[in-house]
């Protein structure tokens, strides 16, 4: 119903945002782990926004990123995992750390979600590991807000590092621990990378 929703933030609590926009207040539910990542009360915030109708509630569900919310989109299709499932793992793990665990087929990282059990996440992973490819960890942007140089340099590390053969898994996580200043070049970072992997 709604793509994504523009206002000002006037409330803002764990797993609940009220976004003041057109003299509307929308009462948004959010993953208490994406609370951070939203500006302060009184600034102004686009929150990306899927809406769940059912014959006993109608709700809206909220994320800082079009990542996020494709991720919801398809958690959201495996059986079993409705939307209170899907924000529970989008609570405790961001869009990348999640494709990597199905990719890994790690169902005890997935199982740590609140709501979801070994056997829910065995189930994730059998549905949605032929959905998710090893290049969308790679092409897919960098959450916690980094900046977009040292993105594109991580990218760019990742992909030299699985043309040398190395697993996508292998290569983003080993990227991920990397350190990258102003000055980092993309041949440092694989360097880095190639002593720890």
């Amino acid at each position: 119903m709604y793509a994504y929703i523009y206002g000002r933030i006037v409330e803002k609590e764990p797993e609940n945002l009220i976004i003041e926009a057109n003299q509307i207040g929308y009462n948004i539910h959010i993953a208490s782990g994406m609370l951070p990542r939203f500006p302060e009360i009184g600034q102004m915030a686009k929150v990306y926004t899927y809406t769940s109708v059912r014959e006993d509630a109608f709700w809206l569900y909220g994320f800082t990123t079009k990542d996020e919310l494709s991720l919801f989109k398809l958690l959201i299709t495996v059986s079993g995992i409705g939307p209170k499932g899907a924000m529970g793992i989008l609570s405790v793990m961001d869009a990348q750390t999640f494709r990597l665990a199905v990719l890994s087929q790690d169902t005890k990282l997935i199982a740590k979600a609140p709501g979801v059990g070994a056997k829910s996440a065995s189930r994730i992973v059998l549905e949605l590991k032929d959905r998710i490819k090893p290049e969308d960890i790679i092409s897919s942007p960098v959450s916690s807000g980094e900046n977009t140089a040292a993105s594109v340099i991580r990218q760019e590390a990742s992909e030299a590092l699985v043309a040398l053969g190395y697993s996508v898994s292998d290569a983003y996580r080993v990227i991920q621990q990397v350190e990258i200043s102003e000055d980092t070049t993309v041949e440092a970072v694989i360097k880095a990378a190639l002593r720890n992997m």
